[in-house]
């Protein structure tokens, strides 16, 4: 898997990719990493980027002209994300389509925004929130970091994403180690019991009480048993 990032500060996104799993990652060459800055694309003397809003109004622009010279000189790519709040929200199954990928284009905007041309040049517009950021660059690490796990041999145990939290449509179960005890606290007895099959049982049940405290509306989107939804259907009258 290849990532272009194309950003004005290629240094806030440097330090991410050298440090931890992404390190090994790109060591063994499982992903590559290339962070390019936009402004290198421009093409007067002063390296301008941005320009004044047309029709007037605070802040800065990022040009058309610019942008689109960054995002055809990283090469064909299988997909050209723009990071806006005005984007598709960035969920797991999303991570889990974009993981499949060779090659994506993550393009961040600064100052007040990009011109709304660039949105011809993009095969996908997408948010990591409803909020808003001083630029795309947590966004693209956000999905750096979201579908790189997912590339073969990046995680060790691969088992581990597939019970992660929304990978089942659920909330994750919670997790303990060691000390069994602590300031009154006690790891459940069923994780010590060494009986598997219950272990899986309280772990589902687990996720499906967290999902249903936590984040109801996930339950619609769930695959669950007919025993599973009664279960959930009773703690929710109680």
């Amino acid at each position: 898997m290849k990532y272009t990032i194309l950003t004005l500060f290629p240094e806030l996104i440097r330090p991410w990719t050298q440090e931890s799993i992404l390190k090994k990652a790109i060591q063994k060459g499982l992903i590559g990493v290339d962070i390019r800055d936009i402004r290198d694309y421009a093409q007067n003397k002063h390296k301008t980027v941005d320009d004044t809003p047309y029709g007037g109004g605070a802040g800065m622009v990022m040009r058309v002209d610019v942008v689109v010279r960054a995002i055809e000189d990283a090469g064909p790519a299988d997909e050209v994300i723009l990071l806006t709040p005005a984007g598709v929200p960035f969920q797991q199954r999303l991570a889990e389509e974009l993981a499949q990928k060779e090659h994506l284009v993550l393009v961040c905007g600064r100052y007040e925004g990009i011109d709304a041309r660039v949105e011809q040049f993009v095969t996908q517009e997408v948010s990591i929130g409803d909020y808003v950021l001083m630029g795309g660059e947590l966004g693209a690490l956000v999905i750096l970091e979201a579908t790189a796990r997912l590339v073969p041999g990046v995680i060790k145990e691969e088992e581990s994403h597939r019970q992660d939290s929304f990978s089942s449509g659920l909330l994750d179960y919670p997790h303990y180690t060691r000390p069994p005890e602590f300031r009154g606290l006690r790891v459940p007895e069923v994780l010590v019991s060494g009986h598997h099959g219950k272990i899986a049982e309280w772990r589902r049940r687990q996720a499906l009480w967290r999902t249903l405290k936590r984040r109801p509306d996930l339950l619609q989107r769930a695959e669950l048993s007919e025993e599973e939804k009664a279960w959930l259907e009773a703690q929710a009258l109680s």
